[in-house]
């Protein structure tokens, strides 16, 4: 009995560590799940962001491109670069870049207005500015520089669109990158299912075994109980044959006990039979002798007998 409880909690142990590694594999299973989700999800917004930016960025260079195209239709009458700047008063300082007639270099030309209002231009305010400027020489000044400040802007976009491409293809990298990642999440999710569909399948086996165990633990226990009762059986026979052998070991002792006093008492009949005889060749001793004497005693008899008659004769034979 103690061992089929032994047996039946090391079943119980083993399914209640089974269970806890399972329960542990389906926690981590969910948590590589929601991971992925999180993934998932952060990939779509990063793709969302990088579209957006770019269709800002590509909004951007469109208006900037337009712009220019805007003005450089606009500057067509001033051909020779140098002539229209100097025209304009605008010359090339060395270390400072463009400066105009009152020394402002090129990168304080964008905090005036009219270089403020350029920067969110749409193709009317465009129209507009063009219509404005085609009523006097003063504007071209300031069309030139809108034309450097256009330049340099769009060599800044320029630049910026590359890197926003190059920013793109690294994102892209990434993403790729991540949707290995995510591939070979998914492949470890699908083998992690694979082993808990194995670690359950083994679960059941398990339990399958438990059953079966206790079905055997509770036939085990049935036979021990007739074993059990058998071997009360089996003392109670083997008591009765103990008071048996004890009542047959008195007996003996006391069959030798008669067997030393009839072994004494044979010696004593032996003796009494020797003495009986010495005592019978006694008494032939004593008989014969006997007979002997009778015989001597009626030999005597018959000579006083006739000694008697002798005697009587010669009494008679006298005179008186």
């Amino acid at each position: 009995m103690e061992r089929a409880a032994a047996d039946r909690s090391g079943a119980e142990e083993g399914e209640s560590e089974w269970r806890e590694e399972l329960r542990q594999q389906q926690s981590q299973v969910d948590a590589l799940r929601e991971r992925l989700v999180e993934v998932k999800v952060g990939m779509k917004c990063s793709e969302e962001d990088s579209r957006k930016e770019l269709d800002h960025l590509c909004r951007r260079v469109k208006t900037i491109a337009t712009l220019l195209a805007y003005l450089k239709s606009k500057a067509r009458i001033m051909a020779i670069p140098h002539l229209a700047h100097t025209s304009c008063g605008i010359r090339h300082q060395d270390g400072v870049g463009y400066v105009d007639r009152n020394g402002v270099p090129l990168a304080d030309w964008s905090k005036g207005g009219e270089s403020a209002s350029c920067e969110g231009l749409d193709d009317e305010t465009c129209r507009r500015h063009s219509e404005v400027d085609t009523c006097g020489d003063r504007c071209h000044g300031d069309l030139v520089k809108r034309v450097i400040v256009a330049e340099s802007e769009a060599a800044n976009e320029k630049e910026k669109v590359r890197m926003g491409l190059e920013e793109i293809r690294r994102k892209t990298i990434q993403v790729e990158s991540m949707s290995a990642k995510v591939e070979e999440m998914e492949k470890f999710a699908v083998g992690t299912n694979g082993m808990l569909n194995e670690m359950r399948q083994r679960v059941e086996d398990m339990v399958l075994e438990t059953t079966r165990q206790r079905q055997r633990a509770a036939e085990n226990e049935q036979e021990l109980s007739r074993v059990k009762h058998d071997f009360e059986s089996l003392r109670t026979y083997v008591g009765t044959l103990v008071n048996v052998r004890e009542t047959l070991l008195s007996s003996e002792k006391q069959f030798e006990t008669m067997e030393k006093l009839f072994d004494r008492l044979v010696a004593r009949t032996n003796q009494l039979e020797s003495e009986k005889a010495q005592k019978e060749a006694e008494v032939q001793k004593v008989v014969e002798e006997n007979v002997r004497l009778r015989a001597m005693i009626d030999k005597k008899e018959a000579q006083l007998q006739a000694m008697s008659e002798q005697c009587k004769f010669m009494a008679l034979s006298r005179p008186n």
